[in-house]
């Protein structure tokens, strides 16, 4: 195998692992989330009220409120792909493949821009 080929290999693990990883922790800090929820008999917080900042999310972990904990495995959810997209652009950078390097991009600057549209309209 040519050493461009174990590279390339080698950054597609790195994706699958990112990809394992961040379900993982996600999953685990769901799970655990629920369980201090059963445990409390609720999320620490209001019906209507949830943690929306890191600093709220942060400040609840610290407290051991569930809401937050929930709130941080839904968070590490929605960035395991987006880190996947990141890792996309340098792979397809070192295939030399410059077309898909351009079209993550724009993917990635479609997420961010939802992103920011999300935080703003909170």
């Amino acid at each position: 195998m040519t050493d461009k080929k174990a590279e390339m290999a080698q950054i597609e693990l790195v994706i699958g692992k990112i990809l394992r990883i961040g379900v993982a922790v996600s999953a685990t800090l769901l799970i655990i989330g629920m369980l201090l929820a059963i445990i409390h008999g609720g999320t620490g917080y209001s019906e209507y009220q949830f943690p929306t900042t890191f600093t709220e999310i942060f400040s609840g972990i610290a407290a051991f409120k569930a809401g937050a904990v929930i709130m941080l495995g839904l968070f590490c959810l929605i960035l395991t792909p987006v880190l996947r997209v990141v890792v996309s652009i340098y792979a397809f950078a070192k295939e030399g493949d410059y077309l898909y390097v351009w079209i993550t991009v724009i993917v990635l600057v479609i997420l961010i821009i939802g992103m920011v549209i999300g935080f703003i309209k909170k």
